[in-house]
């Protein structure tokens, strides 16, 4: 593979036909073969993928930290990425919202095993009966019998929802399994966590992220919220925007659309520098340089001790050769094997930008990074650069995603063709007008279709970035035509009984659409 060709600056890190590494202290031979390698790593996955820019740290025991950007900043422009610029690292911010809470806990505020309710009057879920028993660890470790992605559409993209509003929609998102009864990753969940710890600390989770953890460990460029940057160094988003769905085509620059009511579950914005230091506190299971602690090793082994079980699977195969046998969640982790060693780990997905933080305790070793696109590619990087970190021999990761990235783009053109989506056969069967009329979900709120001049168009009142006019899609069925890059295009099913409009349903028109547009789990009802 083209990442792995041993060139001239290779061969003498290495130390091949020469003996001027000799020279070199034991740690500075290590830096620069590491140097050399991850140079041809994240090398050729930019080169496959077209990627504008890419932060990677490196963290050894016993080593210096280990730090580089690559690229630009946003793509057409020159600004380079570099150790200091800010990513959001979306859902990495997790397991900051798991220590701040295993803080409180070692505060004796409250416990992991407390009812909810005890702490938080307000919570309440669809069933009285899992309300009562629903305790603190159950925010953290999506096993609430929510499904995939349950009420994600009052934050993504950017809406007028507040976090109260999150909490208060809780009862009435329905469960797809019994209570504890299995995995479906959510975020609303890690918004009512982060209201907790206000209830519990007296201070906002922004402040108590900022004064209890960014500061003490010294992650001077980071921020909790998108909205507190104030700086030019910052990575721009980029995406595919199609034809024919999101995911597919050229790179396009589009703009950050994340609401801050989410921020305790993928808020935090920082460089690879800070994330560089969340890493070593990790590996110290709570301690500083210093020997202060931000919190106790039973506490990091709570928070790295599964609770649910993601997946199982036989092991790896041929197409994904790092599977896991088993693949658990834990607080705010996941923790799978990889390689034969133990792995803690999370991804971070945004609008156009992707990170991912990884730990292999047994080895002393974290790594993350951090990109720009909404690419797999810092999945891919990860895995190589671990590869790498435990000696295994090279895999060609490059060509691993590539295949993934082709078999996802046929899917999608299998299913919708490669110019647009294909119209269902069917129409309407009652007059347009009669489709107009105001319908409302109640955790999501109002949509608005009207008929004018003989079309059909429809405002969403959290999202008014989603406006748009409707196309017949099939039998009493209905397409938008969003603005490209503010939001998944969804097919509008109209329910019809007696010759009137009962209920409406929603679905992404693509199979590339992210789980954070969950559609189908709104059910709107005529407002009188």
């Amino acid at each position: 593979m083209t990442g792995f060709t041993i060139d001239r600056r290779t061969a003498l890190a290495l130390g091949v036909g020469g003996a001027a590494s000799l020279a070199l202290p034991a740690w500075a031979q290590q830096a620069a073969t590491l140097d050399t390698a991850v140079d041809s790593i994240v090398a050729g996955f930019m080169r496959a993928f077209e990627t504008p820019g890419i932060a990677v740290a490196v963290v050894r025991k016993g080593q210096p930290v280990w730090l580089k950007g690559y690229g630009v900043r946003t793509m057409g422009r020159p600004g380079p990425v570099d150790a200091h610029t800010r990513f959001g690292i979306a859902s990495n911010s997790k397991a900051f919202t798991a220590a701040a809470l295993a803080m409180l806990v070692e505060e004796g505020k409250l416990g992991w095993d407390d009812r909810l309710t005890q702490h938080m009057p307000e919570f309440k879920m669809a069933d009285p009966a899992v309300t009562s028993l629903f305790n603190v660890r159950d925010l953290l470790v999506h096993r609430s019998g929510l499904p995939l992605g349950a009420g994600d559409l009052l934050y993504f993209p950017r809406s007028n929802r507040t976090v109260q509003d999150a909490v208060r929609a809780l009862q009435f998102l329905q469960p797809v399994r019994p209570f504890r009864g299995g995995y479906d990753y959510d975020n609303i969940l890690y918004i009512v966590a982060g209201a907790l710890i206000e209830a519990k600390s007296g201070m906002s989770w922004r402040d108590f992220i900022r004064t209890r953890m960014l500061e003490p460990l010294g992650m001077a460029d980071a921020v909790p919220s998108l909205e507190l940057l104030k700086t030019s160094n910052v990575a721009g988003r980029h995406a595919r925007l199609g034809p024919p769905v999101r995911g597919v085509g050229p790179m396009q620059v589009i703009e950050p659309d994340e609401s801050p009511v989410v921020d305790a579950g993928a808020g935090i914005n920082a460089s690879i520098a800070d994330v560089a230091k969340w890493l070593e506190v990790q590996l110290a299971l709570g301690a500083l340089p210093s020997g202060k602690r931000l919190w106790s090793a039973d506490s990091a082994a709570a928070m790295w001790s599964p609770q649910v079980v993601v997946a199982s699977s036989d092991g790896p195969t041929a197409l994904n050769p790092v599977r896991s046998i088993m693949q658990g969640y834990a607080l705010g982790w996941f923790v799978q094997d990889y390689r034969g060693r133990r792995l803690i780990s999370h991804s971070g997905g945004l609008s156009g930008q992707v990170t991912q933080t990884a730990l292999i305790p047994s080895a002393g070793i974290g790594v993350a990074v951090l990109s720009n696109t909404e690419d797999s590619v810092s999945g891919g990087i990860r895995n190589a650069l671990l590869d790498h970190l435990l000696g295994v021999p090279a895999y060609d990761w490059v060509a691993n995603y590539v295949a993934r990235s082709k078999l996802a783009t046929e899917s999608a053109v299998a299913a919708l063709g490669d110019g647009d989506a294909q119209r269902p056969a069917g129409g309407p069967s009652l007059t347009l007008a009669a489709y107009a009329g105001r319908y409302r979900d109640p955790w999501y709120g109002d949509i608005v279709v009207t008929e004018r001049g003989g079309a059909l168009s429809i405002d969403f009142a959290p999202h008014p970035q989603f406006a748009s006019r409707l196309e017949q899609w099939g039998k009493d069925a209905f397409r938008t035509r969003m603005t490209p890059g503010k939001g998944e295009d969804a097919v509008i099913s109209f329910a019809i009984v007696d010759g009137k409009v009962t209920g409406v349903t929603m679905k992404a028109l693509s199979p590339l659409a992210d789980f954070s547009y969950d559609y189908h789990h709104l059910a709107f009802v005529p407002v009188e």
